[in-house]
Parts: C-alpha cells; structure tokens; sequence
C-alpha cells in the first residue's frame, strides 16, 4: 500500500517522503528527530515502533542494531515493512515475510527506499536513483523520488495520500507536509512544497529570534 523514501544528507538533515493507496499515510508512517534520525513503519503499521527506534538511535544504537533488538521485542515483526537512518553507519530495513503483495528496498550510503503492494519491484529502483540522481535542497530531492517511483509505475493500485518532512537543527519538523486523500497527491505534495520552501526558514527565524524576523505581509502587519 506504500512506498517511501527514507534520507540523510551532509548537513546533518533527516528527511522523508512517503505515499500510499491509504488515506492520510504521514500520520502513521513518517518518524524523525533532530539530531538523531529518521523511521519509516510501514505495510501493516504500528507508529509506536517510531520513537522506540528513534530512542535507541539516541542512545547510540547503530540502525541495524536498533532494527535487529525491535525483532527481539516485538512478535509481529514478520508482518512489517520498517527502514532506519541515523547519524552514521549504513541504513537498515527489514521486509518481514508477510508483507503485502510486490515488495522491495533498496539502500546506498545516505538513503533507503522501500515499498509494498507495488506495480513492480522496478519502483523502489526509480525511488532510490530518483533521490540519488538530483542535486539540491533535501526536500527536493526526496519529492523527486517520490515522482520517479509514480513515472516507474507506483502501486498496484491509485495513490491517494502522500508527506514530506525534514528536521535540521532547529528543534522541530521544519518542514512538515501533508495530502491525506486526493486522487494527485503527488502532485498536490509537490504544489505545497513550491508554497512551502520560499517561506520555510523564515518560520525558522520566528520561531528561535522574533525580534530579527520577516513580517508576515497580513493586514496589520507592520
């Protein structure tokens, strides 16, 4: 019902794109921390697994370990699909063996791609060189792959949600986007990502150092 797109860049930035033939798939699938990492719990999802990993990462777990103890804790691992980055080392993922449909991942040094109930194992392919072939800004990058994974055949059903978020060093998701149900939300992801990014490190400002920040341009703004 999913493919997602999990990176890290050399700024020290997390992302994640995510879309689904399911309403509303950021909600339960897309996990980041500053500083510390990025998970993606997918296929049958449990969100909880977000923050168990993302703590393990914190405390200085490499991806692959903190996968391999939430095999150790949890018995329903052989029905998930679940990716992890964090600050070094190489990501990790795991496909249990009930997962739906046609399914595939792929890493490389900075980033993972992973999906289920795909048209073909070929889209998690596009995802990862989508990602891997574009230059620039991380949020970017990530849609791209999301596009290349949808031009390469996406799932095996209509896509109807989709999100991108990235955290940096400013303390929370300085960008957070979501299309919980459409029948383009690709599309209409990357329509909020053009609003989004002129604006994004100006909420950056407001947020740490009003006093220095761009006015709003609303009436009464001054």
């Amino acid at each position: 019902m999913t493919f997602s797109i999990l990176a890290r860049d050399d700024s020290g930035a997390f992302g994640m794109a995510v879309t689904s033939s399911s309403p509303c798939v950021a909600a339960r699938c897309l996990h980041l921390r500053c500083g510390v990492g990025v998970v993606a719990s997918q296929n049958i999802t449990d969100p909880r697994f977000g923050d168990w990993l993302l703590d393990r990462l914190a405390e200085g777990d490499a991806a692959d370990e903190a996968l391999a103890r939430l095999r150790e804790h949890d018995d329903t691992m052989d029905y998930r699909q679940v990716a992890v980055i964090g600050v070094q080392g190489a990501p990790a993922v795991h496909s249990g063996g009930r997962t739906l449909g046609v399914h595939h991942s792929r890493t490389s040094e900075h980033a993972v791609a992973a999906g289920n109930l795909l048209d073909s194992t070929g889209v998690v392919d596009a995802v990862l060189k989508g990602f891997e072939s574009t230059a620039g800004e991380l949020e970017r990058r990530l849609l791209t792959a999301l596009k290349s994974g949808l031009a390469a055949g996406g799932e095996a059903g209509d896509l109807h949600s989709a999100g991108l978020a990235v955290v940096r060093d400013a303390g929370w998701r300085e960008t957070d986007l979501r299309v919980d149900w459409s029948e383009t939300p690709i599309s209409d992801l990357e329509a909020l990502l053009e609003m989004w990014l002129p604006q994004c490190r100006d909420y950056v400002t407001r947020g740490i150092d009003p006093s220095t920040a761009p006015a709003y341009g609303v009436p009464g703004d001054e």
